[in-house]
């Protein structure tokens, strides 16, 4: 769609299909909305995440005519990534700068089953009925460039994380070259989380700490795992980026831009420039747009200002199945209406006319009949398929179910082999330090009891000692000698007038 055409429109809404979400834009006012709606008057846009596509740099042969590009691009793919021949995939591409090699021109394409986009936009188009502009979300960073927003060249990395993906995304002087999934979406961090911590955390309580904590200064429990999963993420991003420089001759990267989905309290840029050891800065520009207050991901402001770019200004790749119908003029079904409003006011003009006009539609007619025959077939045949493939996709995810229960009941059963056989603690060994301890002290044991709960093991000891303050002081020494291995407690002493002790139970929890 032309920017021409792009003007004529009233107002803009950005779509994330992954999250539902929407953003209207009238002028320079972009705000969230929960009752998205259809309009004549609207423009609608969106993209594709890392995970949706599959991308990749191709040489074409400079002698291959640009008509005939596509197909030789196709051809290619096809043979190079491996694709299913009986798949028809959307193809797009931009052209790349090459100065390598005299002989061929250079294409980034990205390759997308249509299966895909139908499932990820099915919700969307749902509600507003057409959509007339998915873009790769690597290519809408261009317009951070095209308007100015981004004036320095060099190297530039872009970061960013999502509900469901993560990628890092490469521009070289102005020109995207290279994209990644990151293995880290807020989901798979979430996951990756709750490992490290040992314990089951809600997502939302998850995403709540991130948005509300700021690692700085909090003394959350969680801070620590939260600082190693840091660790691990830019771990992942410091391998890819020595792979891109060794792949596109980089010398070095010049600047990181990090940014989510959310708003995150703590800076990742500063996370970002220790880890990586390089310049970096919150994704977060003036787009030149204002808002009621409502948090504006960065996705969300790319697609509205990309969205104001002529066709010249950015990458010109559209995905979108979901296309508005053409103008009532340029449908054949117009064509046909106006062209019976025009017999008839011939018919009273011209008599004669009237009559063949008449005869020419009885003949379009009768040729429109015999197509719609032809095309009706082909139809019913291509419906048999579809149903046929479905029918052939239930079952393979049936089967793909099945298998990822069993592998997820055989995961779990060696996780407790391995637990018990690795983690568990020898009771023997710990009674007998314990009871060293014990003799220190002159603090005998009257009775030991062991149970084990979900991921707590625990012994209860039975003191007994003629004074409180043997037990006090060897509650003291294990807690300073056993601190990272076990946990001591110990809630009161009992003295027993009848026999002149004192009794007490010690918790103890293996961490």
């Amino acid at each position: 769609m032309s920017s021409e055409q792009q003007s004529s429109f009233s107002s803009f809404i950005s779509i994330n299909p992954y999250t539902n979400e929407y953003v209207s834009g009238v002028s320079s006012f972009l705000s969230k909305t929960t009752t998205p709606e259809y309009s004549k008057e609207q423009f609608a846009c969106s993209y594709l995440n890392t995970k949706a596509y599959i991308s990749n740099q191709i040489l074409i042969s400079k002698n291959i005519p640009s008509e005939d590009i596509l197909d030789a691009i196709n051809i290619k793919i096809y043979d190079e990534l491996g694709l299913d021949q009986a798949v028809e995939y959307q193809v797009q591409y931009i052209e790349t700068f090459n100065n390598l090699d005299e002989d061929n021109k250079q294409f980034q394409v990205f390759v997308v089953d249509p299966l895909e986009i139908e499932e990820i936009f099915e919700e969307s188009v749902q509600t507003i009925k057409y959509i007339d502009t998915i873009t790769p979300f690597p290519l809408l960073i261009k317009s951070l460039y095209s308007k100015k927003i981004i004036e320095d060249n060099g190297v530039h990395c872009f970061i960013y994380f999502e509900e469901h993906d993560a990628s890092i995304t490469i521009y070289n002087e102005t020109e995207f070259i290279y994209t990644k999934s990151l293995k880290y979406s807020l989901v798979e961090m979430h996951g990756r989380f709750c490992e490290l911590y040992g314990e089951k955390i809600e997502y939302d309580d998850f995403v709540k700490f991130l948005s509300t904590q700021n690692l700085k200064y909090t003394q959350s429990e969680f801070k620590e795992f939260i600082l190693k999963l840091y660790n691990e993420i830019f771990s992942n991003i410091n391998e890819i980026l020595n792979y891109a420089k060794k792949a596109f001759d980089i010398e070095k990267i010049e600047h990181v831009y990090i940014g989510s989905e959310i708003d995150i309290a703590s800076k990742l840029y500063e996370i970002s420039e220790v880890e990586l050891s390089t310049p970096s800065s919150d994704f977060e520009f003036d787009y030149g747009f204002e808002s009621n207050g409502d948090y504006i991901s960065q996705v969300h402001a790319l697609m509205h200002i990309s969205n104001t770019l002529s066709s010249e200004e950015k990458y010109l790749c559209n995905f979108s199945n979901f296309h508005r119908p053409p103008n009532f003029t340029q449908r054949e079904s117009g064509k046909l209406f106006m062209l019976l409003v025009a017999s008839f006011f011939v018919a009273f003009a011209y008599p004669i006319t009237y009559w063949v006009l008449i005869y020419m539609q009885e003949l379009q007619y009768e040729l429109l009949k015999n197509s719609y025959q032809e095309v009706h077939a082909q139809k019913t045949t291509r419906e048999a398929n579809i149903k046929s493939k479905e029918a052939d996709k239930t079952k393979a995810i049936t089967l793909l179910k099945e298998e990822k229960d069993s592998y997820i009941s055989k995961k779990n059963t060696l996780i407790k082999i391995h637990d018990v056989k690795v983690n568990y603690p020898m009771k023997a060994t710990l009674i007998t330090k314990l009871t060293s301890d014990l003799n220190k002290y002159a603090v005998k044991v009257e009775k030991i009891q062991y149970n084990q709960e979900i991921k707590k093991k625990k012994f209860t000891l039975s003191l007994v000692s003629s004074k409180d303050k043997k037990i006090t002081q060897l509650l003291e020494y294990l807690t300073k000698t056993y601190d990272k291995k076990f946990k001591f407690s110990l809630d009161d002493i009992i003295f027993n007038d009848d026999k002149k002790l004192y009794f007490s139970e010690l918790k103890v929890y293996i961490l």
